[in-house]
């Protein structure tokens, strides 16, 4: 058990978590310890829990996905959220990422793996559905501090690709890829590689947010 990875399953509808818990407990890797009906819960049983990863209901009554995942990560900052959303709102995600998810994925994707998501948020890449993220950057003003190939690999970051896609994709090493990104997060002060992806977001670096 101490090897998988722990998840704790936040939603308001009974049904949708046993969905849920189904697909994630079929992926030997991934262990669901505990479950939330509504952001309050969810807020105490991660305390109680530490799970590493905490699967969100972004839209739920009363203290609703966005404000649990921010008194979460304000108690538990190793904790990773991924934020499951019926909402491909450019405000919604922007919110969510702010807050602190890692991830953000849509409920109806017929394609979901919500297993492999969960693996990537929990190794701190960060996850987001390609409905609502096309991940092209527009503003070479916020990015001037950036050379032309990391701004492509920060591109590609912002399409959820983990390193190896990355070198792959531009025809570069391993090593290259997160040199780059080092560079980029010394460039703009920031410290993990999920950070510099909500930093894109935030600051409407990327399509469609």
């Amino acid at each position: 058990m101490t090897d998988r990875i722990s998840v704790l399953l936040v939603d308001d509808h009974p049904i949708v978590r046993r969905g849920l818990r189904r697909l994630l407990e079929d992926d030997a890797a991934i262990a669901v310890v505990g479950e939330a009906g509504d952001g309050e819960s969810a807020v105490r049983l991660a305390e109680h829990l530490q799970p590493r990863v905490v699967v969100m209901d972004c839209a739920m009554p009363g203290t609703g996905g966005v404000a649990a995942t921010r008194r979460i990560l304000a108690q538990s900052p190793h904790v990773a959220v991924l934020m499951l959303s019926v909402h491909s709102e450019a405000t919604m995600v922007r919110e969510a990422f702010e807050a602190g998810a890692r991830g953000y994925v849509l409920k109806d994707a017929v394609d979901l793996d919500l297993a492999e998501a969960v693996k990537q948020v929990a190794t701190g890449v960060a996850v987001i559905d390609p409905k609502v993220s096309r991940a092209t950057l527009t503003d070479a003003g916020r990015t001037s501090r950036l050379s032309p190939r990391q701004r492509e690999v920060l591109q590609l970051m912002c399409d959820g690709l983990a390193a190896p896609a990355i070198a792959d994709r531009l025809g570069v090493s391993v090593h290259t890829v997160a040199a780059h990104r080092a560079s980029m997060m010394r460039a703009l002060g920031i410290h993990r590689a999920a950070e510099l992806v909500a930093y894109a977001i935030r600051h409407r670096l990327v399509d469609g947010f």
